[in-house]
């Protein structure tokens, strides 16, 4: 259809009626098919063909269909929600042409502030001083630790005896607790006061600020006691106003905390962002979240500031309140952005659960990180450096030197036999220690916070969510094995060769169960417990057969899913109606789609016959070798840096502190070089690139390679920084100038592109592929300048999003889509904001 045929037939009037509106409908209607038949490449579209079944169209295909229409003025908006609920132009144009009444707003919402013209932009020489500023910060800081560090040491071995050594590593080792706990909170009194709504643009002097008490609080020792009684002290520590009772599970602390308010016995559950604050277009906003007594915040969901939950009101999981956002007392809401309905998401009532039960849990792992965990480590390095120190050679004058080869031999014994001995160790102790601990947490029963059970749970969750062994294992047919080794029920395995992804997590392996033919792409995390402020059970939690799960999925117990369904990216898992099967599903609150397109199935023969026994030999040794590759660079990084701190420990006794202190800061520039020659190795031969082919094809092997030997976890210490923005461009990313990026995760840096002033917020990820089932697929997604991607946004890939444009929190944007310049986007699946969506322009 050409552009003028178009223009004709795309003038719709804003608010037709009666015949007018038949007529319009009409015209509508044969604009779309005409627009549908450009895109699927069709003589002819008939009004009653379903658009996946019949026309063989799939989601990409259909954003490309939707980005069209949008193009074209005078034509209703067509989102891909839109698409899944009206598979046919008559069903489509009839819900366009009879839109539902606006939703109101919120009960009791907060009334959307005006918001404050932002202040003047900052310009190279503040990012110049914000950067040089931070880097001081980390340099005092690698200071403060070589100090405390050379005192310890030297304290620690002039004792006398086992006996002494132990009692000393003790003292030094509750002390040096004690500073890195307090430093955060008397950073944050001097530097801060008291958190305020605020707004003020980052690189600014304010913002270093802000930054260098974020990256205090997250550095904090006290992160690991998440779950646990001390956990609320520290955040009262912080100014938060957090009542009794409180079970807080994420580790995605609180920065603004003075902004932050719990009521008693409110559970916040694991991978849940209560930031208070948020970024947008290089301005940082600090708001208040309040959450009342007895709430319920569930797993992966994202609060914006300005939001609160009433008294028993509850947030289910895959979710997000919008700025504005309240939810009335005792109300359930769900979805991004969060709507009223959806069942009890407690799932466990309250039991007696005091103070002193409290407080002497507290006690008992504040007394086993200082008389056991810590005097290991502190023992461990004191052996570490004496051996490899009796190596040194002595030049003349006295002074220790490592250049002898008795040196670097012993250190390359040493780390070979920790490293690879540690593996293996982890191996054992990962399928042997929780099957103990296990079978005293009977699932079923509910008990009371912070006993022995409780106690046993946390060490059973502790022990078998090891991240650096399902990343070993993981993309490979040994994560099965790995998977039923801690206690898994995978039912009778089909081996695929990438029957699970790298990140698999879960509260209890030994209620997970997933069904035979069920692949999962990545970020699957299996809710096997149940909390309230008081309590908890544990539950089975089952996945059925021959499903496909897609990245970063929560599945709670009783999730209404049953045999070959498509759970899609970030889909909120149904727990009430029907029990689904044989269909797909797709946002949240989710709705059902096309289990599979025809193009899914692309490579279906594959999968079968003597010629799959082949190819998944073929897999098996490219991925073994990848393996080994990822355990080699994690070696030689781990040898690197015991060269770097025996050698300044070798150095000590002549040139003091100050050689400790140089190595701490020498730590962050090495470890990003190397890890970014490493990635450069790897992807030297093949960058990656588009690519639409099997799971069995060598060039979907190397993409898993890539995924796997380097690192990404140094990504973070760089958040907030304009450093990050260099080593993105290291890294092959195509970024412009001045971007601000606090947290945001590229999967393929080289298929990027990032404009000018783009401001991507904490959880944010941009990913430039998408498995299903046996298929792999993967296009360049391009942000635009002026883009904001908001917390916890997701962004797919062939995606374009065009300058000024801004995706609101938790977004999903599909695969393919085409945002306009200074559109604004919500939702999950994403789709153009209207006045009634949640949250504030």
């Amino acid at each position: 259809m050409t552009g003028q045929r178009l223009e004709v037939r795309g003038t719709v009037p804003a608010h037709p009626t009666g015949e007018s509106a038949d007529r319009a409908a009409d015209g509508t209607r044969e604009t779309f098919a005409g627009l549908l038949a450009d895109v699927l490449h069709a003589d002819d579209v008939r009004p009653d063909s379903h658009f996946f079944n019949d026309l063989g169209a799939d989601s990409l295909l259909m954003a490309h269909f939707c980005a069209q229409v949008r193009k074209c003025p005078g034509l209703p908006s067509v989102s891909m929600r839109d698409i899944y609920r009206n598979p046919t132009l008559d069903a489509l144009t009839r819900a366009l042409a009879h839109p539902p009444a606006p939703a109101p707003g919120p009960p009791g919402a907060v009334p959307a502030a005006p918001v404050p013209r932002a202040p003047e932009a900052t310009g190279r020489p503040h990012r110049l001083i914000c950067g040089a500023l931070q880097f001081l910060s980390y340099l005092g800081y690698a200071g403060l630790l070589a100090v405390v560090t050379a005192l310890g040491y030297d304290w620690i071995s002039a004792g006398g005896g086992v006996l002494d050594t132990y009692l000393r590593s003790v003292s030094f080792g509750a002390v040096l607790f004690a500073v890195l706990c307090a430093l955060p909170v008397i950073a944050k009194w001097l530097l801060i006061g008291r958190w305020k709504p605020a707004r003020f643009r980052v690189w600014s002097l304010p913002y270093v600020r802000f930054w260098l008490v974020k990256a205090l609080i997250r550095a904090s020792p006290l992160v690991l006691f998440t779950g646990t009684p001390l956990y609320p002290l520290y955040l009262r520590a912080l100014g938060a106003r957090v009542g009794p009772g409180v079970t807080f599970l994420s580790r995605g602390l609180p920065v603004c905390t003075d902004l932050l308010t719990i009521g008693a016995g409110t559970v916040v559950r694991k991978d849940s962002l209560v930031n208070c604050y948020r970024a947008t277009d290089g301005v940082i906003e600090t708001g208040p979240v309040t959450l009342g007594a007895d709430a319920v915040v569930s797993e992966a969901t994202v609060l914006d500031i300005r939001t609160s939950l009433g008294r028993g009101a509850q947030l289910g999981h895959a979710s997000s309140l919008h700025s504005g956002q309240v939810v009335p007392d005792g109300e359930r809401w769900h979805g991004s952005p969060a709507q009223p309905g959806g069942p009890d998401f407690r799932g466990v009532e309250p039991v007696p659960c005091g103070t002193p039960r409290r407080a002497a849990y507290g006690s008992v792992m504040l007394l086993a990180a200082l008389l056991v965990y810590i005097p290991l480590v502190v023992g461990f390095v004191d052996v570490l450096l004496s051996r490899v120190l009796a190596g040194a050679t002595v030049l003349d004058q006295g002074r220790p030197t490592p250049a002898g080869w008795v040196f670097y031999a012993d250190l390359l014994v040493i780390t070979s036999v920790v490293f690879f001995g540690a593996v293996l160790l982890a191996i054992v102790l990962v399928g042997t220690v929780p099957r103990l601990t296990g079978r005293w947490v009977v699932p079923g029963r509910t008990y009371p916070l912070y006993g022995l059970h409780h106690g046993l749970h946390r060490a059973t969750a502790l022990l078998t969510n090891r991240r650096s062994l399902t990343r070993l294992f993981g993309d490979s047919t040994g994560i099965v094995h790995y998977l039923r080794w801690i206690g898994y029920d995978l039912c009778r395995v089909e081996q695929t060769g990438s029957n699970f992804g790298t990140q698999v997590k879960h509260e209890s392996p030994f209620v997970s169960r997933v069904g035979t033919g069920t692949m999962v792409a990545d970020g699957l995390s299996l809710m096997n417990a149940e909390y309230s402020g008081s309590s908890f059970r544990l539950r089975p939690t089952a996945v059925g057969a021959h499903n496909f799960l897609g990245n970063r999925i929560a599945y709670p117990p009783g999730g209404r899913t049953g045999d070959n369904c498509l759970l899609a990216t970030k889909v909120g898992i149904p727990l009430d109606g029907p029990l689904r099967h044989d269909v797909g599903l797709l946002g949240s609150p989710s709705f059902e789609i096309p289990r599979s397109v025809p193009r899914d199935s692309t490579f279906d023969g594959l999968k079968e016959g003597d010629g799959l026994r082949r190819r998944l030999a073929a897999k098996n040794r490219h991925n073994a070798a990848t393996m080994a590759g990822h355990l080699l660079t994690g070696w030689l990084f781990f040898f690197c840096v015991s060269l770097l701190f025996s050698s300044a420990a070798s150095l000590y006794p002549h040139w003091g502190t100050v050689v400790i202190a140089l190595a701490n800061a020498v730590l962050l520039p090495f470890t990003l070089l190397y890890f970014v020659l490493v990635e450069r190795v790897v992807t030297a031969l093949r960058p990656p690139g588009p690519l639409f082919c099997s799971i069995y094809d060598p060039r979907f092997w190397l993409r898993e390679r890539y995924w796997k030997i380097p690192s990404e976890t140094y990504f973070r210490v760089l958040n907030g920084t304009p450093f990050k923005g260099l080593v993105w461009r290291m890294l092959g990313v195509r970024v412009g100038a001045r971007l601000f990026d606090d947290g945001c995760s590229l999967t393929e840096r080289p298929m990027v592109t990032i404009g000018d002033d783009c401001t991507l917020n904490a959880g944010s990820v941009v990913q430039c592929h998408s498995q299903e089932d046996g298929t792999f697929k993967s296009d360049r997604s391009a942000i635009g300048s002026g883009c904001t991607l908001g917390v916890g946004a997701f962004v797919h890939y062939g995606v374009t999003v065009g300058d000024g444009a801004r995706l609101e929190t938790d977004v999903f944007l599909m695969k393919g889509e085409t945002v306009p310049p200074g559109a604004r986007w919500v939702g999950n699946p994403a789709r153009p904001a209207s006045d009634g969506d949640g949250g504030e322009r």
